[in-house]
């Protein structure tokens, strides 16, 4: 970091197991790619590069090489191995690949009917080369999971070879584990939360205020993905408290309430008790 600023969360340090963040490149230039690295490559784990773009990407290996030279985990999107898996391709799909050298691959089922055991199968294939990134959860909006099923595929996952399981929510943050609103299903993730270890799940939260929930919820070291390039950041100063969402999260609790503009009266102590009231700061 640039200065010296106390009560700042503790960052892990790439490379890292968690507080990973996951970019999503939907058809970023070679030149816009190199602006990612140079801008915030030292804050960016993985990069995705989203759905099928990379069947249309120009200069597709040069992307991914310039990726790896800095560090940076690239891998296809789900859907793009869903698509192959639709075609009966799964081998074609191994040779791609190889051919791309890649060293990350995704295993998603979010738009096709895939047989859990047959996933499963996949990415232990997989995972015997390469580190597999698996995917939980719909795309489609009105297909409910419960989250006891939410939390056996992801440990059944994570127990057949995936390095992460991705929490899906799509680039728009209106399916999976978000509501159509984008606000989260509280009682999914909680579940989740309480029954898979925390670092290795990515919270797909393209939207600020998804972010927020989950840096509130879990703390700045918290797996989040689908991030958009030119909000990494944006991210790292919410991660970090320095941003007005989660401004006050790490000062210490009396200085923090002395600081706000909006305040809430402590509740009364005696026999009737009366309920807090908020208090508006005069400017």
């Amino acid at each position: 970091m640039n200065f010296r600023l106390d009560h700042v969360p503790a960052r892990s340090e790439k490379p890292r197991e968690e507080g990973l963040t996951m970019v999503m490149d939907k058809g970023l230039s070679l030149r816009q790619a190199e602006d990612l690295i140079d801008g915030a490559g030292h804050l960016t784990d993985l990069v995705k590069l989203g759905f099928g773009t990379s069947f249309a990407t120009p200069r597709l290996k040069e992307k991914i090489a310039l990726y790896q030279r800095a560090g940076i985990k690239v891998y296809l999107g789900g859907t793009l191995f869903e698509a192959f898996i639709a075609r009966g391709q799964f081998e074609d799909y191994r040779k791609v690949l190889r051919d791309l050298k890649l060293d990350a691959v995704e295993v998603s089922d979010g738009s096709i009917d895939l047989d859990h055991d047959l996933k499963l199968k996949y990415i232990n294939t997989l995972a015997r080369d390469l580190t597999v990134l698996s995917e939980v959860g719909s795309k489609e909006t009105g297909i409910l999971i419960s989250p006891a099923k939410w939390v056996r595929m992801m440990n059944s996952e994570l127990e057949a070879g995936s390095w992460k399981v991705i929490a899906e929510a799509r680039e728009s943050g209106t399916v999976g584990i978000y509501r159509p609103s984008g606000h989260a299903h509280t009682t999914l993730v909680n579940r989740i939360i309480a029954k898979v270890p925390g670092k290795d799940i990515i919270w797909e939260a393209p939207i600020k205020s998804q972010q927020t929930w989950f840096i509130k919820q879990v703390g700045a070291n918290v797996n989040l993905g689908n991030v958009a390039p030119d909000e990494v950041i944006a991210l790292e100063a919410l991660r970090l408290g320095l941003r007005g969402d989660t401004f006050f999260e790490y000062l210490p609790g009396d200085m923090a309430e002395n600081l706000r503009q909006i305040k809430l009266e402590k509740p009364a102590t005696d026999k009737q008790v009366a309920p807090a009231k908020v208090k508006v700061k005069a400017k």
